[in-house]
């Protein structure tokens, strides 16, 4: 695991924590290796039944590393590429992976930083919690995020976000739809640990299901979700998990 990510495993919640506290958790290479290496260990570590991501410090995340993006200025457009999709391959693992993930944002979540609290499942920010899209100030294009942006907010708030740059409150990302829930500052500790134990206490395979419906629903017709839904559902009745709830539920 990569020091600018710190790795811990309690009750099982798999917490990772960016720890580039002085240069506001930017996403450097180093940084999507731990990433990567955190959520490969997810996948394969049944003793994981959630994944938290958080900042160190003030911040959550402040995006992509500056210093990094100006020295990408005299590379090649493939090798550019390929490390753009190094953050996109994070965004794609976080979807895919059979656990639930949830981001935990205080401070700023600006950019890819931003981007990679959308790419989890549940997103719960401190009320003082920030949250923008200034790539184009910088000359930039927020194309790693758009996908991902669009789809919470709609096109139109989308757009408004990363034509303007400008930064929204966490009420305001809740109103649009890019933050679940939205907890005062003093009690964002408690909370945010109850809803982890809450979500590791439930089914492994009924997140599983879930998750993989939710990713098969994109490109479906409604008359097609529904098929599917049912297919979701016969086959959830199969599962020991089901049986033990429902048969501890029966027995109250």
């Amino acid at each position: 695991m990569s020091d600018s990510v710190v790795a811990t495993l309690e009750a099982g919640v798999l917490t990772l924590e960016l720890n580039r506290p002085d240069k506001r958790n930017a996403l450097d290479a180093a940084t999507l290796d731990g990433l990567a290496m955190g959520l490969a260990r997810a996948e394969l570590e049944s003793a994981v039944r959630v994944v938290a991501i958080r900042g160190a410090g003030k911040d959550f995340c402040a995006g992509a590393d500056l210093a990094e993006l100006l020295a990408s200025v005299d590379r090649s457009t493939d090798e550019n590429e390929r490390s753009a999709l190094a953050l996109g391959e994070i965004f794609l693992t976080l979807r895919r992976l059979p656990k639930p993930t949830v981001a935990l944002v205080h401070g700023r979540a600006l950019a890819g930083g931003a981007g990679l609290a959308t790419a989890c499942d549940i997103i719960v920010a401190t009320a003082s919690a920030r949250f923008g899209y200034p790539e184009i100030d910088r000359g930039f294009v927020p194309a790693m995020v758009l996908t991902m942006l669009r789809r919470a907010a709609g096109e139109r708030r989308a757009f408004e976000l990363v034509a303007t740059g400008r930064q929204i409150s966490a009420e305001e990302a809740l109103a649009i739809g890019l933050v679940s829930r939205v907890i005062p500052d003093e009690d964002f500790r408690a909370e945010s640990q109850a809803l982890l134990a809450k979500l590791a206490a439930g089914s492994a395979t009924a997140f599983a299901l879930t998750k993989q419906l939710f990713i098969e629903l994109d490109d479906r017709s409604f008359t097609d979700g529904m098929l599917l839904g049912a297919r979701v559902n016969a086959l959830s009745r199969t599962t020991e998990d089901f049986r033990r709830a429902i048969g501890e539920f029966l027995a109250r």
